[in-house]
Parts: C-alpha cells; structure tokens; sequence
C-alpha cells in the first residue's frame, strides 16, 4: 500500500479561509464580531506558542481575539475571578483557558467555571455530555481537526476500526465520542486503549487508524506493527532523552520508516519542528 501524506497545512488553509467567508456573512446579517478570550497562566513556552497560534487564527479569520495574561503566581481565586468577568462580558462569546496551569491551581475547577454557552474547549461537563450525545455546541478543536483531516481526504470511516491510544480528557476520550457517533466522517468501531491495557501492539495492528499523543505507541507504531496510522506525536521531552540532543532526526528518520513501511498517514508533531513541516518523507 502506497503511504500518503497528509498536508494539514493546506487543509487548515482552506478551512481558515472558509470560516472567513461565514464569519463576514455573520457580522453583515447581525453587526456582531465574534470574540475569543483566551488566557494565558504563567510563561511555559509551548502554551505561549499555541496562543499565538491561535490569535494569528483569530486574525485571519475576522474573528477579534484577547489574550489575558496572568503571573505564575496567580491564585485559584484571582483566576476564577476573571473567569466569572469573562463568562458576565456580553462581548465575550467563547474563553479558552490554555492548559497546563500552575500547580496551585486546580484546572478541573476553572474548567467548570467556564460558562458552557462560552467553552470553546469543549471541556464543561454539559457540554462533554453533549458530545457523548451526538448533539455537541462546541467540539474540542485537536479531536475534530483530527476528523476534519480524515474527513477531507477521503477516508471512509464507517464501519472502520478506530484505535484510540490514550484516554485524556482534551484527546483521546472525545476523539473516540466523535468517531463513534452516526455521522460523516464517524461511524467508526471505537477500541480504547491505554496505559493498563494488555497487547497493546496486537490491538493496534488490527486499526484501520490511530489516534495517539503517547511515545511509547509512537515507538511501537514505527516497528510497523499497524497498517494505518494517524496523528502520531513525538513528545520532544522523550525524543531528546531516548536519542539526545540531534531528536528532529531522528524522530523524522522514524517518520520515515513509517513512510517506508506502508503507513497512510503520519502528522509526527512538535512545536520546535514549524521550519520543517514541509519536508517529504
């Protein structure tokens, strides 16, 4: 079987460039500007790099974006306080806390401050519910981008083997919820697996696709034990311990005996790899 790759890049492009048409269709037909508040809880790099992401997102899409930035040092109280001026601000229409938070604060509780009329995240347990449900408001953005990318390229879902590697609440549980759900580009027989579960390799040779931000099923994945694999992270903490300090290469010269091997699809991601996101394997 011939391996492909996908272009996240240019369907993420596509997707922007979409939702600029139905935001400026929004704002003629209501006079209203969608508005995101995001909130950023200390100096952690990567989250640092997702906001701005995210803001860049905002930007060329119409939609306005606010970052409010808080010390490290910032209690529970001041960052639900906050929360409660976001979720009473009409001009505010959806909040993303960015994960992780300081250690002082404990993340479920802000999460479920949330207002779930503004929890962009799909995080608030009603709104979680709602998911489950095949009736979401809001859908995590990495599970449905997950689907988005099988969707836009033409992969057939229904009735397909889906092996979720991992059970978090912002990946793996509502990835799964997705794919199983009766709708295009879902319909999917879900399997779970995590860190209890035994065969894990056996399992994973039987997916149609993967699903995992795990390094131990990111190495076994590349032994070319599965036939498909999908949204394979290389966590870069455990990249630079395994294979010091050269671990671009080679985690992408593990990418790329997955090309070798056959695999259809391979996202291996890490923030420091924007320059290289390009590059054929």
């Amino acid at each position: 079987m011939a391996a492909t790759i996908i272009d996240g890049k240019a369907i993420a492009a596509t997707i922007r460039e979409e939702l600029a048409v139905e935001v400026a269709a929004f704002h003629a037909d209501s006079g209203i500007t969608p508005h995101l508040a995001a909130v950023l809880v200390g100096d952690d790099p990567a989250s640092a790099v997702y906001v701005r992401n995210k803001q860049r997102a905002c930007e060329k899409t119409g939609i306005v974006s606010t970052l409010h930035r808080l010390d490290a040092d910032t209690s529970q109280d001041q960052l639900l306080d906050l929360v409660g001026q976001l979720n009473a601000d009409t001009d505010i229409h959806g909040i993303l806390c960015q994960l992780p938070l300081p250690e002082q604060i404990r993340e479920q509780a802000v999460l479920d401050a949330v207002s779930p009329d503004k929890d962009v995240d799909g995080f608030h347990p009603e709104n979680v519910g709602l998911i489950a449900q095949g009736r979401p408001r809001f859908l995590p953005c990495t599970p449905h981008g997950i689907q988005q990318l099988l969707i836009r390229t033409g992969v057939e879902t229904s009735g397909a083997h889906l092996v979720v590697l991992g059970r978090s609440d912002i990946v793996g549980k509502p990835m799964g919820l997705l794919m199983v759900q009766k709708a295009d580009g879902a319909n999917a027989t879900v399997t779970f697996c995590h860190s209890r579960t035994r065969n894990l390799a056996d399992i994973a040779a039987t997916a149609k696709a993967i699903d995992t931000y795990t390094y131990k099923a990111f190495e076994m994945i590349t032994n070319g034990r599965a036939a498909e694999a999908f949204n394979i992270h290389a966590e870069p903490e455990r990249i630079r311990d395994r294979y010091g300090r050269n671990h671009l290469g080679q985690a992408m010269l593990l990418a790329r005996r997955l090309v070798e091997a056959g695999v259809m699809f391979v996202s291996v991601r890490e923030r420091e790899w924007d320059d290289h996101s390009s590059i054929e394997l």
